[in-house]
């Protein structure tokens, strides 16, 4: 399926150029995405998709297979695959920036294929979720540029190690909240996607009864 979203940052082109290459600094806002290892061109991560009572986990690479910085023009290919099923997801991304109104325009193209359960919905609620998740992360992101990039004031001075001290436990990363495509779709197609979910409740349930009465 081929998706088209649009969004706008308040800094000029060339900073928003800079600022969508810096994996890190944009990946937590990225929903339900983990980025283990990015080397400049390729990103290393995991997706969460939760459906219903059902949390899928995406795990693969996305590419940059084209950085054209004179026409800010982007191209990332990403694979993933379910790490408990047999599901698939690849997307090629296609990004555009331009300048406007002293911000940047951006333009996002995406062809998806997308096999397994979070595949049943159709194009119709993946394109309304991608919507809302393409308006969380404009959102994050435009909050996260204006934040300064280095600390202007001076480190503090660090006291010497004391073996005798207590060595204090390091504080666990918090996991990522996976993708929850019936509150991010909203009630509408969220009631749409509930009766799609049991349905295929009951058919699994059906199956299983016909399965028991011919043992």
């Amino acid at each position: 399926m081929e998706l088209h979203h649009e969004f706008t940052v308040p800094i000029p082109v060339d900073d928003a150029w800079r600022a969508l290459l810096d994996v890190e600094r944009i990946a937590p806002c990225m929903p339900g995405a983990t980025v283990d290892d990015y080397d400049g061109k390729t990103v290393t991560g995991s997706v969460k998709v939760k459906v219903g009572p059902i949390t899928v986990t995406y795990r693969g690479t996305a590419v940059f297979e084209e950085q054209d910085e004179s026409a800010h023009r982007m191209v990332l290919i990403a694979n993933g695959k379910e790490t408990r099923g047999q599901g698939t997801a690849r997307a090629t991304v296609t990004g555009t920036l331009a300048e406007r109104d002293g911000g940047t325009a951006v333009s996002v193209r995406t062809d998806l294929t997308v096999t397994g359960r979070p595949a049943q919905f159709g194009r119709g609620v993946m394109a309304e979720v991608g919507d809302k998740l393409v308006g969380q992360f404009a959102e994050c992101l435009a909050r996260r540029l204006e934040e300064p990039t280095a600390r202007t004031e001076p480190p503090e001075a660090v006291e010497p190690f004391r073996s005798a001290q207590p060595v204090q436990p390091v504080q666990p990363v918090q996991p990522v909240e996976p993708i929850d495509l019936l509150r991010t779709a909203g009630p509408p197609v969220a009631k749409r996607v509930a009766v799609a979910v049991a349905t295929a409740v009951l058919a699994l349930v059906f199956v299983r009864i016909r399965r028991r009465r011919h043992a």
